[in-house]
């Protein structure tokens, strides 16, 4: 009877163990899925405030702007429900709300032109920078968080402004190697301009008047190129006719 008692509490010890065990377990998968959840919504966070700062660089609507600060606040949002005890992200929560409202409030629209500078790693990191704008907006209209006829817009004039960036940084250099009479160069800096314009899908003022601007540069070149290549064959010539005078010349007797 003893035995039977002792052997029924080893075994109530060991289900109670293993009921411990797996339970522990099981804590510790939440807890390292919570961490892992928390770090995404951090990493969006950080990479949505890296954005936002370089506002001054990226010509942004108000409403793209709210965006991405809405972005800001559904990612603080998550991480209470993940940590409801943090006092850290319940404040920062309630900034970004505040600082989303007043975006919202301001209805003033986004300037199309943008400063090209004269750096090539600045123009690259301003076009990354555009790029990275368009995918953040195409993620979160893919979640549903942006209307259609928003991101449509909006995408559309970023991609104008990518293009505008591309096309003038082109003639930019094409203009500099003109300057500088490598000719050679500036027409293919032209003509990688103009094929890029003339790759587009659609029309606007911008196109069409950039197009008629390189072309107009184009034709300028061919001609100096034509005058070049007309001098240059005019003195090839006049050397090798003083080459055959010195060659033929009657010799001197000394």
């Amino acid at each position: 009877m003893i035995a039977a008692i002792i052997v029924t509490l080893i075994v109530a010890l060991i289900v109670i163990a293993v009921w411990v065990h797996a339970i522990q377990q099981h804590r510790e998968k939440q807890e390292v899925e919570r961490r892992q959840e928390l770090t995404k919504y951090k990493k969006i966070i950080e990479e949505t405030e890296d954005i936002l700062m370089n506002a001054a660089n990226l010509p942004m609507s108000s409403a793209l702007i709210g965006v991405m600060h809405k972005r800001i606040v559904d990612s603080l949002k998550s991480m209470c429900e993940l940590s409801p005890n943090s006092k850290e992200l319940k404040s920062r929560l309630v900034e970004s709300n505040e600082r989303m409202q007043s975006s919202q409030s301001n209805d003033s629209s986004a300037n199309d032109k943008v400063a090209l500078p004269d750096n090539d790693k600045q123009i690259i990191a301003l076009v990354q920078g555009i790029k990275k704008l368009r995918n953040l907006l195409r993620s979160e209209h893919t979640k549903g968080k942006v209307d259609t006829q928003l991101f449509l817009n909006e995408d559309k004039r970023l991609e104008k402004l990518q293009l505008r960036i591309n096309v003038d940084s082109q003639a930019k250099r094409g203009m500099a190697a003109r300057s500088a009479n490598m000719l050679g160069s500036a027409r293919q800096y032209f003509e990688k301009a103009l094929a890029t314009l003339s790759a587009q899908t659609y029309t606007d003022e911008y196109i069409t008047t950039k197009r008629s601007e390189i072309e107009g540069y184009l034709e300028e070149i061919t001609t100096e190129l034509k005058v070049t290549n007309a001098t240059d064959r005019k003195k090839k010539a006049a050397q090798e006719q003083d080459d055959l005078d010195v060659l033929f010349a009657p010799k001197k007797k000394w």
